[in-house]
């Protein structure tokens, strides 16, 4: 996504992409991924955040997301801003990460090519644009492709099987994040 993430319509949920750059397999590790777990809570409890769907995926994330107060775009920034420093972080200070110079070489590289950033580009600049959800069959679509991805990546037989996504609430279930259910 570019700086400028355009959400025409707050009262709409969007869907949204994040990717890491290069498409890089960060998210192999659980430590990782409860990084962006534990920041998602955060922004629905103090940022107004309201999360319908989610999944993390070895190197992308798929939200659909709404607002009750503070625009869209300032809460993805600050999500963006908040989880790459933090993954940076723990990446650098994870001596089990077999990864880690070759992860940090790629961050930094990427990094340069931004004036933006103060070291690392952790999240690719330009993605996939919010897509609003403006019917039922897009919301539906949507919902199924993000709850799907680890059915067609071979990981899971069954989507609410796969702990990183929102699949165990569309299934009476109870995920790791609190979200509300589309109907």
């Amino acid at each position: 996504m570019s700086r400028n993430y355009k959400f025409d319509d707050q009262e709409r949920p969007y869907f949204v992409t994040f990717t890491v750059v290069r498409w890089i397999d960060v998210f192999t590790r659980r430590e990782y991924k409860d990084i962006l777990v534990e920041s998602l809570k955060f922004c629905i409890e103090k940022k107004g955040l309201q999360l319908y769907a989610w999944v993390i995926m070895s190197n992308h994330v798929h939200l659909i997301i709404g607002t009750k107060d503070k625009p869209m775009g300032s809460i993805l920034r600050d999500i963006k801003r908040h989880t790459s420093k933090a993954l940076t972080k723990a990446i650098s200070e994870n001596v089990l990460e077999s990864r880690r110079e070759w992860m940090l070489w790629f961050f930094e590289r990427e990094g340069k090519q931004n004036p933006n950033n103060e070291q690392y580009q952790f999240w690719q600049q330009d993605e996939s644009h919010p897509i609003e959800l403006w019917s039922s069959e897009v919301m539906d679509q949507k919902l199924d492709y993000i709850h799907y991805n680890p059915v067609v990546a071979g990981w899971v037989d069954e989507p609410e099987h796969y702990l990183y996504s929102s699949a165990r609430d569309y299934a009476g279930g109870k995920g790791l994040i609190d979200i509300i259910l589309m109907v």
